[in-house]
Parts: structure tokens; sequence; C-alpha cells
């Protein structure tokens, strides 16, 4: 039922969730059990309340029943007997003081609350694996080889889920309650005060009439707009509805289409100052500051991109695509003049990660900053309506990431409690034969597969206790081998056959989805390089050296461009498929590191640049781009 400003009671308490974290992230909060239980407590009782197992309404809406209250309460309650017994768990010995029959019940409710909010939220693949892994606790005793372990009993599973930092409110939970929620409600305020429609119009004016102008257009607006998101999905979702119409009305096949915003949408996960969720928790895994992370991640992050702006402009030559007419594109220092204020919020996330503040307070000082750019204009201006909007939108934003966290924290527990961490990771450098490049292979798989069902900071998380320890065990830098992990489970949203950015942009473009989903192998084709060159050439991660991160990033550029022309099948002119073959060559010469190889690569490329340049000069002018005539789909759009 409505009440003040049109609000319900359930928005009003995601309003205050949204504004104690905030609070907390200033002033300090409960102690760290206790912020961590109240996150989680919090987003699970939400998560029953948004997603509610009512009987629908009569616009198709389910409405919240009395199940969902009572697992609400039960959420609630977890936290208020923790709080009430905070010094009762932190001053107890297991092994000295069994668990009260209180605390069985509340350790096997939470569990449940866990499994069944991940389930409303994030549908059933995660919570199969959880229960896989609770049942390996009772059943290791039984089996052999790798996965025996001593046995333990329910009481010993039960602390572990619960009165303890080590599973559900283990460190991925202290990542949500203390950054992710703090840059989540940031993205909510910049999607409320029009910053994502500027992202696409900025694009859009640079861009818009070059050949394949609307698919570049995409990879800017996508890359601005997902450092904010940290969602392929979401990222598809605000922008495809403009730029996939676009693509082809100016002559890109459907598939091309999804494909190119799927896969610039994927890329903003990755792309600092923000990057996606799994980020921040990698930082505190390897025990780093996130502006660390945020700088490693600046370079391959840049090449991505590259490679997938010349693959575009490439293809675009290749079939005689032209961009869009004068008329559609707004004048750049028009849109610059009057909107381009709004850069200000990013610009000061930038610049306080790179004077040595907190993410936590970049965050916090760029949301103030989002509410005084605001007021510059009326038609921006954020009025308390927005701005309780606003708080609302980052509090439902939370509730997915805080799920996966808290569903990946019962493997983290188990996986801890068992010593299955260890055991693995020996059996993965045994596997591999002590060959670090047969171990990337086998974890790039294992990283497409989980992410395939999972949200990227579960599947990240699942692998950072299981593999990455094998990886720098085989000597990959450890900042490499987490990079690794997290680009591979990003680039699981393009990897069919379950492929969601590709699922959500495929439906815009009418495409099937193994068509959107091919298309989009080919055009993030670097993407699945990228981790395997900073693996071998750490300097990638601009950690060496100037001389050598600039030698570094120079031959890598160049061995990106030979690869987008391998792609394209067009360089300087049309490739057949000899120099495509050198290409591709080339560019893998050019990845791994070492004067010879980059020499070698050089050489090929550089051989059939010259060929092409030379055939060029001497024939007669290739036709120019051939105008599209609008679509009635494109009209529409």
């Amino acid at each position: 039922m409505p009440n003040l400003m049109g609000r319900s009671p359930l928005s009003w308490v995601a309003v205050a969730f949204a504004i104690y974290h905030m609070y907390t992230a200033l002033y300090g909060g409960l102690e760290t059990y206790l912020q961590r239980a109240l996150l989680v407590a919090g987003a699970l009782a939400l998560s029953f309340l948004y997603h509610p197992s009512g009987p629908k309404n009569a616009e198709g809406q389910r409405r919240i029943g009395a199940w969902d209250l009572v697992l609400a309460s039960a959420s609630v309650a977890v936290f208020v007997y923790a709080y009430a017994n905070y010094h009762y768990i932190v001053e107890r010995f297991p092994y000295v003081h069994p668990l009260r029959l209180t605390d069985k019940i509340l350790g096997a409710l939470l569990v449940f609350l866990v499994l069944e909010s991940t389930r409303r939220l994030l549908g059933p693949v995660l919570g199969i694996i959880c229960l896989v892994f609770l049942g390996y606790v009772f059943l290791g005793l039984r089996l052999p080889g790798l996965f025996h372990h001593g046995g333990f009993d329910l009481e010993t599973l039960l602390d572990q889920m619960f009165l303890t930092t080590e599973a559900i409110l283990g460190a991925p939970a202290g990542v949500v309650a203390t950054y992710v929620i703090l840059f989540i409600i940031f993205g909510a305020f910049l999607e409320k005060s029009g910053v994502g429609k500027f992202f696409l119009d900025f694009a859009l004016s640079v861009l818009g009439r070059s050949p394949g102008g609307p698919a570049k257009m995409s990879v800017v607006s996508s890359s601005l707009f997902g450092t904010i998101s940290g969602s392929a999905v979401a990222n598809v979702a605000v922008d495809g509805w403009l730029t996939i119409p676009m693509m082809k009305r100016t002559g890109f096949p459907k598939g091309d289409a999804a494909a190119i915003e799927a896969v610039a949408s994927t890329g903003g996960q990755i792309m600092p100052p923000i990057m996606g969720a799994a980020a921040f928790v990698m930082a505190e895994y390897m025990g780093v500051s996130y502006a660390t992370v945020a700088r490693q991640a600046l370079l391959p992050a840049l090449l991505y991109y590259v490679a997938l702006f010349t693959t575009i402009h490439n293809t675009a030559r290749r079939l005689g695509l032209a961009g869009l007419q004068a008329a559609e594109v707004p004048n750049p220092w028009t849109v610059m003049r009057t909107s381009g204020y709004l850069f200000a919020p990013v610009v000061i996330i930038i610049v306080a990660l790179l004077g040595g503040y907190t993410a936590t307070y970049a965050a916090m000082v760029a949301t103030g900053g989002v509410l005084v750019v605001s007021y510059v204009r009326r038609d921006t201006r954020m009025r308390l309506s927005g701005i309780l909007d606003a708080l609302e939108e980052g509090t439902r934003g939370t509730l997915g990431v805080a799920a996966a966290c808290a569903a990946a924290g019962i493997v983290i527990g188990v996986v801890g409690l068992t010593g299955l961490g260890p055991r693995l990771t020996g059996f993965i450098v045994s596997t591999g034969h002590e060959q670090l490049m047969l171990s990337l292979v086998l974890t790039m798989a294992t990283g497409l597969i989980l992410g395939m069902g999972l949200p990227t900071t579960a599947a990240y998380i699942l692998q950072a206790g299981l593999i990455i320890p094998a990886l720098i065990q085989l000597g990959a830098p450890v900042p490499a081998a987490h990079m690794f992990v997290f680009y591979f489970a990003c680039l699981s949203a393009i990897t069919p056959p379950v492929a969601l950015a590709v699922y959500t942009a495929a439906p815009i473009a009418g495409a099937g989805l193994w068509e959107a989903g091919l298309a989009a192998v080919k055009y993030g084709l670097a993407g699945f390089i990228v981790p395997f060159m900073f693996v071998y050439q750490p300097t990638l991660l601009l950690e060496g050296p100037s001389w050598e991160v600039a030698l570094a990033a120079v031959t890598a550029l160049i061995g990106t461009l030979f690869l987008a022309g391998a792609v394209a099948a067009w360089h300087l002119r049309p490739a057949g498929w000899a120099a495509r073959l050198l290409l591709l060559v080339a560019a893998l010469l050019l990845i791994k590191p070492g004067w010879a190889t980059d020499l070698m690569g050089l050489v090929i490329g550089g051989g059939v640049t010259a060929w092409q340049w030379g055939q060029t000069r001497s024939s007669a002018p290739l036709p120019g781009p051939v105008p599209v005539e609008p679509s009635e789909e494109g009209r529409a759009g």
C-alpha cells in the first residue's frame, strides 16, 4: 500500500538499507561479523519481498504471500540472533563449546534461505552446485583418491556456515557490504541523472558518420556505461534498444549486430575505473587496493576494445557499409557544451583512485558529484523523488550480487572445511605435468563452464580458492593468475551455449541464439587471447620497468591489429585465406614474449601489410561505402 510520496513500505526499507551502508562507509559500521550478517540478512529479506512467490495480480506480477513474509521474517531473525549473541559467537571455542540447539536451527535456516534466495534471483544452477558441495561434506568419507576426506558431522558444518567468517559471512559478503553496494548505488544515481543517455549521445556524435558508425558507437557507449553497471546483461538492455537497430539499418547482419553489442557490453566488466563487482573481491583476495586492480586491468581492457573496434571497422569496410546520415548525428561540440559536465562524476572516480583514496571514499564523493552536476540544468535535476528512486534501485541491484556471494560462501566454507582446495591444486599441477599452458587451457574451460550458469562474481570466487593457487604454483604471477580467471568468468557471457549477454541482445536484433553466439565469439576473439598474453607477459599488467611496459604494449597492440584483420577478412584491403592465416600467425607470435617471436611476428605481419599496400597502390580504387536504405524496423528503432 503506497504511503508518503506514493512509495510503499518495502520501498522505504530498501531506501533505508542503502542509506545505512552509505552512512557506514563514511563513519564506520558494526563489527565485521555483524556488518556482513546485516548485509546478507537484509538482502535475503528484501529478495523474498521483491521477488515474491504469491499469486499473480491483474498485471501478471506476483504478489507478496504469507510464505514470502515468513522467509523475510526468518532472515531478519537470523541477524537479530547474531546481534544479540555477538559476544558468545566470537568468544566461543568450537571444540569446547558445542552448538546450542538454537545455533543449529538458525544455521540450517540460513543455508536454506541463501539457497532459496539464489534460486529466485539467479536460477537453479548455483544452488545445485551448493547442494553438491554440502553433500560432499558427508559423502567425502566414502569417496576415493582426490575427493576423500575424514568426514564431518552436521554440527561442524553448521558451525562453519553460520558462526564463522569463513563461509556465508566470509570475505565476498564483506566486499559487497563495504564496496560493491556503494558502486551499484553510484551507478543508479548516474542512470537517474541521465548520464547513460549522454554516453550514447556522445558516442553517436563522434562516430555515427564513420563506416560502421553505430557499431563503433556501441563500443564506446557500452564501455563507458559498462564500467558503471558492471553487468553485461544490464548493459545490453540499456544500450541495445538503440544501437542494435541502428547497426541493422546501416547494413550489419542481425547476428553481427547482436554480437557486437553483447561483446562491447561484456567488456565493461573488465574496463576501469569501476569494472564489475568481482574486481572488488579480487582486490580483497590479493590483499591490494582496488586502484591497483584497476591499474593492472587497464591495458588488457584497452587491447580488448581496440581489437573489437578494429574488427568492426574492417568488417564495415569489407561489406561496404556507410555510417548514419549527417541529419541523424548530433554535433559533438553541441553535445559536449550542453552535457559534457555529466562526465564529472566518472572523472571524480578516476582522480580519487589515482590520488590514493579508498574505493569507498571515491564512490561516496562521486555519488555526491552526481547530485551536484544534476542541478546544472533543470531537466536533469534530481529532486527528492529521483534520489529516493536511485537509492531503491541501488539496493535492488545489490540483491543478486549479495545472493551470489552468500551462495559462493557456502562452497568456500566447504572447501576450507574439507581441505579440498590444496588437494585440487596438487591435482591440477600433476595433470598439467607442470606445463603452465595446459593448466591455463583447463582453467579457461572451467571458467567458461562455470560462468555459463553463474554471475561473474560467483564464477570467479569458486575458482579463487581452487584453481588460482595451482596457476601460481606453476609460475603464473599472482595478479595475472587472478586476472586470467576473472576474464574467462566474464567472457562466459558471450560463449555459447549459455551466453547471457547474447541471449539479451539476440531478441532485440531478431537473430537466432547460435547465429549471434558464434558471431560474438568471432568479434570477441581477442578477449580469449589477451589473458594468455598477460600471463606470459606480466608487463601488460603495468608491472615492471617503463620501457618494458611500453614495448609490450606496442607489440601487443600490433598483434591485436593483425588479429582483427584475420577475423574480419580485411586488413588494408580484402584479405584471402592465405593473408588471413599469415595475419593470425603474426598475431599469435606477438603474443609470446621474447624478441625473437616478436620479430618474426612483425616480419610476417609487416610483409602482409606491405603486400596489401602495394596492391592498393597499383590497382584501381576500391568502391566507397554504399549507403543502405533504412528498413522499416530501423525507422522504428
